[in-house]
């Protein structure tokens, strides 16, 4: 097997750390990637990180919601989840990520 990894970043508008969560579960499921766990951190007086464990390695998600933005990064060492990712993500599908 060759070492290979797959990365995927972009800012994005949405900031609600819910919201954010419920829509990448989802996304991350459809698209075939194993979510190992889940940890998440709110910061006082605002802002957010979540980090994805999976399978095939990582998705993290940090807020910047006094700017009104998120930061996004994939990275995962198989590319068939990876490609069905980046198609769900960036041509729509049937959960909807509303700017905040």
């Amino acid at each position: 097997m060759k070492a290979e990894m797959y990365n995927f970043n972009l800012w994005i508008e949405a900031t609600e750390p819910a919201q954010l969560k419920k829509y990448f579960d989802n996304v991350l499921q459809d698209s075939g990637f194993n979510i190992c766990g889940y940890i998440d951190k709110h910061f006082e007086p605002f802002g957010y990180t979540g980090l994805y464990l999976l399978s095939e390695s990582h998705f993290a998600i940090h807020t910047f919601p006094e700017e009104g933005k998120t930061y996004i990064e994939l990275s995962s060492c198989i590319q068939g989840p990876f490609i069905k990712f980046k198609k769900i993500f960036n041509h729509g599908n049937k959960y909807r990520l509303e700017k905040s």
